[in-house]
């Protein structure tokens, strides 16, 4: 199966939800939750990001996890995952609640695609304090691809990890998987990363980005959001509509994508410091806003 049929897949059979220009949504991918180890990526940025998702809760947004959103290739339980960021999945838990949360499947969480392994291990979990099993997310369900539809305009927004792109990571991510917990985790402790992840190898960044963009305009230019290379990118109006919320893995920072007011902006938010040696997390617009409809 080539990688624009795994696209298209993924298009068709996409979860839909209508939205309009009051609707907001915050886009987050590749958070990569770990165990709050050496080998969790995501351990330098969880204070950053849970003040940032804090923010996104208080004022109405819909989250959008577009895959790898939990570690579980160097985790071998998503309970050990759980324990670590506890805040953090009992802030999401607040959104599912209300409705307001939506995860989609990537590459590094890929064993969300089985209801079975979703039942048993994010329904519930055990409380220690009151020694019984307490709803977490309860009925959840993941996808591999969202589709936004406007109300009135009818424009779609289509999400999937990207992942779908790239045959190793899609097709061969048990190989991986396995390739990391017993070797890259290991070799991460000295800089070496995984030469097959296109984050960390800039060739196959660029064969994700070509094949998706491709995709995009065989596909009447849909406006196309994905994460994977966690490489952020944001085209102008006239442009192949291919953007990408980038990660929450980065060095001192995490980014995203805001849809808000029928306008699309790539936003950063990161920790600076004041005038007095004060640290603060701060939001930064990176690019836009911009009409959504001018990539119609």
């Amino acid at each position: 199966m080539s990688s624009q049929t795994r696209i298209t897949r993924t298009y068709k059979t996409a979860r839909r939800i209508s939205f309009n220009n009051d609707s907001k949504f915050i886009i987050f991918s590749d958070v990569h939750r770990g165990d709050n180890s050496f080998a969790d990526d995501f351990a330098s940025n969880r204070n950053t990001y849970f003040h940032a998702m804090n923010h996104y809760f208080d004022e109405g947004f819909t989250y959008c996890e577009l895959g790898d959103g939990d570690e579980l290739w160097e985790n071998l339980e998503f309970k050990s995952v759980f324990y670590a960021h506890k805040n953090i999945f009992f802030l999401l838990k607040k959104f599912y609640a209300e409705g307001r949360l939506f995860r989609l499947m990537g590459n590094h969480d890929m064993v969300y695609e089985n209801p079975k392994y979703v039942e048993k291990h994010l329904y519930t979990y055990f409380d220690k304090v009151t020694g019984k099993e307490e709803p977490l997310f309860p009925g959840i369900k993941f996808t591999e691809g969202l589709v936004l539809e406007h109300e009135e305009t009818k424009q779609e927004i289509f999400m999937h990890h990207g992942h779908q792109a790239d045959w190793w990571n899609y097709k061969a991510w048990k190989f991986n998987r396995f390739m990391v917990r017993i070797l890259w985790r290991q070799l991460q402790i000295f800089g070496i990363g995984d030469p097959t992840s296109p984050a960390k190898n800039f060739k196959e960044l660029i064969k994700v980005e070509r094949r998706t963009k491709k995709w995009i305009k065989e596909n009447g230019n849909i406006l196309t959001i994905i994460g994977h290379t966690h490489r952020p990118r944001f085209p102008k109006p006239g442009e192949t509509p291919f953007f990408n919320n980038g990660s929450c893995v980065h060095p001192r920072s995490i980014t995203g994508i805001e849809i808000e007011k029928g306008e699309i902006s790539l936003i950063k938010w990161h920790i600076s410091t004041t005038n007095d040696g004060t640290l603060k997390v701060k939001r930064k617009v990176l690019e836009g806003p911009q009409k959504v409809s001018d990539y119609n």
